[in-house]
Order: structure tokens, then sequence, then C-alpha cells
């Protein structure tokens, strides 16, 4: 067998038992994703019709159209929490310790992690949109080719997000250090531009909010999803993803390589 059938061997054999481990036990997707929903909610039926005025809307409808981007991506920061998670626990229960005894093709123990986590995210976010359509969210004035950008953002954006949380369980000691490393995924939405314009915030935390993964990857997805500009959000979103998918897979195959030793 050449050394890219093993790879592809081992990677779904990996992927079919990380799949198998998020449907034995689904709490912590589920409470994972609870989190994005409820705010969903909690922002439309709360303080929707303030929210939409703040931000120059008419109704609560401006607001969901408003939200609803930011939330999608945020979804995918509290789905990347559970991976972090799982792979500290593969760490310390001993399980990699035996994987790396057997014949096996090395990486693909994280690339099974990857590609489940990402599809993960993938389901999570299809779980939010749905609930967003049923409240009234509506993608007005996108074309195919915008909705085909969009997702294919969604999914470069995921698997960035993962490859740092895969990096994060690697350091942690356990499943609970994990889960705290990790928090950023989820702190880092509420402090961009999910929830109001960047121009509405104190100017010495609009920096803060500018210059960080989140904002870009919303405002881009935002214009896709709704029709609207994008001007030069796209690129940022792209740089950030492929800089923070660089990062993550070197930090993780380093850590992974260097504990082997």
């Amino acid at each position: 067998m050449s050394s890219l059938s093993l790879a592809v061997r081992d990677s779904s054999t990996m992927l079919r038992r990380n799949l198998l481990h998020a449907r034995r036990y689904p709490s912590l997707t589920l409470n994972l994703l609870l989190t994005p929903v409820m705010l969903l909610l909690l922002f439309v039926y709360i303080f929707g019709d303030t929210m939409s005025a703040g931000i120059g809307g008419g109704d609560r409808s401006d607001y969901i159209a408003y939200l609803v981007p930011g939330l999608l991506l945020m979804t995918i920061g509290s789905t990347t929490i559970g991976t972090a998670v799982s792979v500290s626990n593969d760490m310390t229960e001993g399980i990699i310790a035996r994987f790396r005894t057997m014949a096996i093709h090395r990486p693909s123990v994280l690339v099974g992690h990857v590609v489940g986590s990402v599809l993960q995210c993938v389901m999570s976010v299809v779980l939010v949109g749905a609930v967003a359509l049923a409240i009234g969210f509506r993608s007005t004035g996108a074309t195919a080719l915008e909705w085909l950008a969009a997702f294919g953002l969604l999914v470069l954006f995921a698997t960035a997000l993962t490859w740092i949380a895969v990096g994060m369980g690697l350091i942690s000691p356990n499943a609970e250090a994990a889960s705290n490393n990790a928090m950023p995924l989820i702190f880092l939405p509420l402090i961009s531009s999910t929830f109001v314009p960047i121009a509405s915030m104190p100017g010495w935390f609009q920096p803060i909010a500018e210059y960080q993964p989140f904002t870009p990857a919303i405002e881009t997805l935002r214009g896709l999803l709704l029709g609207t500009e994008i001007g030069h959000n796209g690129w940022l979103a792209v740089a950030w993803c492929v800089g923070l998918t660089v990062l993550g897979y070197f930090w993780a195959t380093s850590k992974f390589n260097g504990d082997a030793k």
C-alpha cells in the first residue's frame, strides 16, 4: 500500500472514530450549540426592536438580518471548543500512546479530529441557520455564487479555528483546562461586530473589535448573505483563515510530534 493510500485509510478510520464519539456523547456538542441559539433568541425577542432602532433599521427583522451572520460564526467557535476537549481527553487517557505503538499514519490522528470537527461545525451552522429562518431571517439579494462563497468561508473559518482548538487541546493537562483555554473562541465574537456596528462602540474599544479574525469574517458573511458590499473585508477574512490554519497546523503537529519523543 502506498503512503498516500495508507494516510487516507488511517485518516478515514480516525474520522469514523471521532464521529462515533460525537454521536455517543452528544451532550457536549449540544451544550455548546445552545449558547448561540439562546443568544439569537434573546437578542431578537428581548432586544430586537431596540437594537434595530440603534442600527438604523425599521423593525426587528432588520436586526435579525444583521445578527445572524455573526452568530453563525460564533457557532463555529462554540463547536470547536468540543474539539479541544476531545483532543485533551485523547492525550490524557492514554489512547494516543497506544496509537503510537501501532503501524498507523501518525498525522491521521489529528486529521481525524480536524475533519470530524469541521463536519460538526457545518451541521451546527445548519441547525442554527434553521432556527434563524424559523424566526424570520431571510437572505435577500444573495446570488447562487454568493451563497457558495458564504459556504466556502464558513468551511474555511471552521478549519482555521479547529486547528487552533487542536493545539489548545494538546497543551492542556485535562479536559477542564482545554475548555478554559478555548474560551476565546466564544469570547472574541462577543467583542466583534456580531451584535452592533463597530462605529457605535467607544473610540478606544473600536480597534479591539476591528483587528481580530471574527470581525472581517462576519462582515464578509453578512455582505454575501444580504447582497451588500464587502469591501476589503473579504481579503482580510481569507488572510485570517489561512494564517490561523497554518499557525494551528504547525503548532499542533509540532506539539503532537514533540510529545512522542
